[in-house]
């Protein structure tokens, strides 16, 4: 186990050095810095309540006194109710009680198995006349490939030998459903969302760094499809919707 450590350090550190040596091949846009200037722009006009899905403790924004700030997560441990008003315990798939002026998530529906019925739910929580903002990671970019050919046990033993740092906060099944740019739009219109807004990311190249050949191939390949708009291998794509208002 340690010499396999030094080699995912050692490996980390020349990517670490490439990056920085040539910051055009590897830098891209954040989806945060995206989701962040989305959200941003709703929260001026919140005063009721605000929604984040499958948050857990970690949450995308601060608690303000503005807004009553909810966490909703499968998960619960005491920090869940001191960084939001309010938690609620639950599964997206299940109908969510309430309404919110807006509704959020970040990697959560690759998680979901069921998203369909996840953003149904998502629509009628909403106030009419509100938008929801979501990250979702892809399912044709090559990590999302990996993480479903070596199954939820051994993904688990992956990232604690290849990325310990992300050990505590990774390793969830994933079932990528509906989880491509296409497929997202679709339910999102389905269900009776309008203004339906996406924009794709094609950056995760991090989940091969433990391997420096891995990290510069699959770089490449990001590149490629971001220059040809091939959104199907996207990393991920930020989502939104409004809900319409009541005539």
């Amino acid at each position: 186990m340690e010499i396999l450590s030094r080699f995912v350090a050692a490996n980390r550190a020349w990517c670490r050095a490439a990056e920085r040596r040539f910051p055009r091949f590897f830098g891209f846009p954040s989806y945060q810095d995206e989701l962040r200037r989305r959200i941003a722009a709703n929260l001026a006009e919140c005063t009721g309540e605000v929604l984040e899905i499958g948050g857990v403790d970690r949450p995308f924004l601060s608690r303000n006194g503005r807004y009553r700030y909810v966490g909703m997560d499968i998960e619960e441990n005491p920090r869940c109710h001191d960084v939001y008003d309010r938690f609620v315990v639950q599964s997206v798939e299940e109908p969510i009680r309430g309404e919110y002026d807006l509704v959020m998530s970040i990697t959560l529906l690759e998680h979901v198995r069921d998203n369909a019925s996840s953003i149904a739910n998502i629509f009628d929580a909403l106030r009419p006349g509100c938008e929801t903002h979501h990250y979702v990671p892809g399912k044709g970019h090559p990590y999302a490939l990996a993480l479903r050919a070596v199954g939820p046990a051994w993904q688990k033993r992956l990232i604690s030998a290849l990325r310990s740092e992300a050990a505590e906060i990774t390793g969830y099944p994933t079932f990528f459903d509906h989880c491509t740019r296409r497929e997202m739009v679709r339910l999102f219109e389905d269900v009776g969302f309008e203004t339906v807004r996406v924009s794709t990311f094609y950056r995760a190249n991090d989940y091969f760094a433990f391997f420096f050949p891995a990290f510069i191939a699959v770089t490449g390949f990001e590149n490629l499809c971001r220059a040809l708009d091939w959104g199907y291998f996207a990393s991920g794509l930020v989502i939104s919707g409004r809900k319409p208002k009541r005539d």
